[in-house]
């Protein structure tokens, strides 16, 4: 993503943006829209996403430069739209609509596939076919 393709940016009313920070989005054309006073809940959303990605992959790998970085959020957004588990959507990913198998129904014992995602750092299993 390119800085020409965005159209505004989001952000609350700290006292550490200054005008000169807006000016700068303002400069390339960017809106700057802020949050309303007094809502701390207002960006929950995108602060629950950031801090699964820091919890669960930044705080883990040292990022070289940009084209690495989307190189590990791609790879890291097709693991978790994939196959993490998501307690919501009852322990499915969200690309996923087929039911989860309950641990009773696995009677005859099944061979297990390993799949290492971003060199070990997560871990993906899968019964073979």
């Amino acid at each position: 993503m390119r800085l020409e393709s965005l159209r505004f940016v989001i952000r609350d009313r700290d006292s550490t943006y200054t005008e000169s920070f807006d000016a700068v989005f303002e400069g390339e054309g960017i809106e700057t829209v802020k949050t309303a006073p007094r809502s701390p809940r207002m960006n929950a959303h995108c602060e629950r996403v950031i801090g699964t990605l820091r919890r669960e992959l930044l705080d883990h790998v040292l990022i070289w430069n940009e084209a690495h970085a989307r190189h590990v959020l791609d790879v890291y957004a097709r693991h978790y739209n994939g196959h993490r588990p998501h307690q919501a959507r009852g322990q499915r990913p969200p690309l996923t609509n087929s039911p989860v198998a309950p641990l009773t129904a696995l009677s005859t014992p099944r061979r297990l596939l390993h799949t290492r995602v971003l060199g070990g750092l997560i871990n993906e299993y899968r019964y073979a076919a």
